[in-house]
């Protein structure tokens, strides 16, 4: 029988919880994060009918978080309410919980952000003589007074999760935190385009976005003129109840991951796996595994079919039919991509005059003809180069044999990917990825080469806040590797240089692969990156587009056999797989 823990008796007695501690480990479901605490507070904003929210924050949210609109306001009585527990103006009966109407409910979030910082309160109705002013210090009142202010609502929290230090020390890096309040400001932007909203950061204005009547102008204003040019409409679609519309981007802008998805259900920012596989269902035979589209999703549908009160902070919703709403998002974006197609096929009358608001630049939808290094043929053209021997006499035999290069034939392409070859007593498949990964990679690992190679006409990354922070923070790291970074102002940088070593067709792609792998890699938290894992990073992105093209061959085995490590890339990958004949043989005996 298990001996009973020392203090385990004391421990089983039940108590109520002081309605401090209550608080903060309501905080702790609600308020994971400054960004947290302005998604709630802006959230009120919107709710209250606010037509311009500013929000302000120093130390990335920590030091101070201070949001005013001039919304509704509220009395004396409902402002001193609105810091008790499950204390809202948006429910009355429980039958009001299967029809929400409106972002916050709960009524946790404005005591759960006073119960872990130093807190004040401004409020004001706009027929009301005075305003009321609430301090509150670690979820304890301290002082209720009347105060001279404009119609509307001021909330400030200093010192977030000071009497929580285990809490605050899981906050990442003021810039990483930043960057986060900066993309919630981004989601609400998007949820509500009439409303106008600023951000301020250490003193600095960041964002300022003037209302605007259409969901496509706010998209254009975050996304920028380059890639909002690239936009592809999707035409409403309404069935069983649910309509959806939006914008996607071509499929060659699809990413690792979903973050850079904004999907708007009722007007709310939610996370959904399956409407996420419905916008790559789309997509399908479009996008290669593991990619998502770019996407700006609006959905309305009745309240009463989804669920909004499965989650603390409402990020996730539970969907009573989710395989309609996969539907109508599949259907819209299939006719979306049919509809872009069509317009290009189309001659336009307009083609030499500036493309107007609404136009798609053509480039968007035109596959790209260049991969990393080499152009793209046809299989027409590829087919020409069968039979390519790479053997005495051949153009490179004599460099690759002072290189002691294997002696193969070359005998096909597999699926335009793998390279098929013979050897005296075996079958060789070649995957030139994977050979040309090798080959960078101990390019980029050489001390004494030159790395950089400056661009004639530098590279502009407009970004989402959250990605140009990743770069930024690893800018010594990339600059090691031969990259090249300037802030541009805003969220925008510059790539003034690449690695001289790589043949880079296309170096957006490459940039945005090279954040792709950084945001999931397993080790990302990092705070510097080797030179040898970014070498290694930097050379898998460069040799994904890479294709299988006979008349490379030689070349490619030359390099490759110049190598310390032929046979395998610096992940451990092979670079050569061989048959031998006695083993093909045994198959087919």
């Amino acid at each position: 029988m298990l001996a009973c823990p020392v203090g385990f008796l004391d421990m089983a007695i039940i108590r109520v919880l002081p309605d401090t501690l209550a608080s903060q480990v309501a905080a702790g479901e609600v308020i994971e994060r400054p960004a947290s605490v302005v998604k709630e507070l802006v959230e009120n904003s919107i709710d209250a009918g606010a037509r311009e929210v500013r929000v302000e924050i120093k130390g990335g949210g920590v030091s101070l978080i201070r949001v005013e609109d001039d919304g509704s306001g509220m009395s004396r009585d409902d402002a001193l309410l609105s810091l008790e527990r499950h204390a809202t103006s948006k429910l009355r009966v429980a039958g009001d919980l299967a029809a929400i109407k409106t972002l916050g409910f709960r009524g946790e979030a404005v005591p759960s952000i006073a119960s872990v910082a130093k807190f004040r309160m401004v409020t004001r109705q706009a027929d009301a003589m005075a305003g009321t002013e609430i301090l509150v210090d670690g979820g304890k009142l301290r002082d209720v007074r009347d105060a001279g202010c404009a119609p509307g609502t001021i909330i400030e929290a200093r010192s977030l999760f000071y009497n929580l230090p285990a809490r605050r020390k899981f906050l990442r890096a003021e810039s990483t935190e930043s960057a986060q309040v900066e993309h919630q400001m981004r989601l609400h932007a998007l949820a509500a385009p009439w409303m106008r909203l600023r951000l301020r950061r250490n003193d600095k204005q960041v964002l300022d976005l003037a209302g605007v009547e259409k969901c496509i102008d706010r998209v254009r204003q975050l996304l920028g003129p380059q890639l909002a040019g690239e936009l592809l409409a999707l035409p409403p679609h309404e069935a069983r109840g649910i309509q959806v519309e939006g914008f996607v981007l071509p499929a060659k802008h699809a990413r690792k991951g979903r973050r850079h998805q904004c999907v708007f259900l009722n007007g709310r920012p939610v996370e959904d796996a399956g409407i996420s596989r419905a916008l790559a269902e789309g997509f399908r035979g479009q996008l290669a595994d593991s990619l998502h589209p770019a996407a700006w999703l609006w959905i309305q549908m009745d309240p009463a079919l989804v669920d909004v009160n499965v989650h603390p902070a409402k990020r996730e919703v539970r969907l009573h039919q989710p395989e309609s709403l996969r539907q109508v998002i599949m259907e819209a974006v299939v006719d979306g991509l049919k509809s872009a197609q069509v317009s290009l096929t189309k001659p336009s009358p307009l083609a030499n005059t500036p493309a107007g608001p609404d136009a798609h630049t053509p480039s968007a939808n035109v596959p790209i003809s260049r991969e990393f290094g080499a152009v793209v043929r046809s299989p027409q053209a590829e087919l020409s180069g069968w039979g390519q021997v790479v053997e005495p006499g051949s153009p490179g035999h004599e460099s690759q044999a002072s290189l002691d290069v294997p002696n193969f034939r070359a005998i096909g392409v597999l699926h335009q990917r793998y390279v098929l070859m013979e050897s005296e007593d075996a079958l060789v498949i070649l995957d030139p990825r994977a050979a040309w990964e090798r080959v960078w990679y101990e390019k980029l690992m050489l001390e004494d080469e030159q790395l950089s190679q400056g661009l004639l006409m530098p590279l502009l990354l407009e970004l989402d806040p959250r990605d140009a922070e990743v770069l930024v923070r690893e800018r010594e790291a990339l600059a090691r590797a031969g990259i090249e970074l300037d802030d541009f102002g805003g969220n925008t940088l510059q790539v003034s240089a690449l690695p001289a070593c790589l043949d880079l067709d296309d170096p957006r792609s490459f940039m945005m692969g090279v954040i792709d792998t950084l945001l999931h890699d397993s080790v990302q938290g990092a705070k510097r990156f080797a030179r040898e894992r970014m070498a290694r990073l930097c050379a898998r992105q460069a040799a994904l587009r890479v294709g299988a093209r006979l008349s490379e061959v030689p070349d490619l085995l030359k390099a490759l056999f110049a190598c310390d490590m032929p046979y395998a890339t610096a992940a451990g990958k092979p670079t050569i797989s061989e048959w031998s004949l006695s083993e093909l043989e045994r198959r087919f005996s």
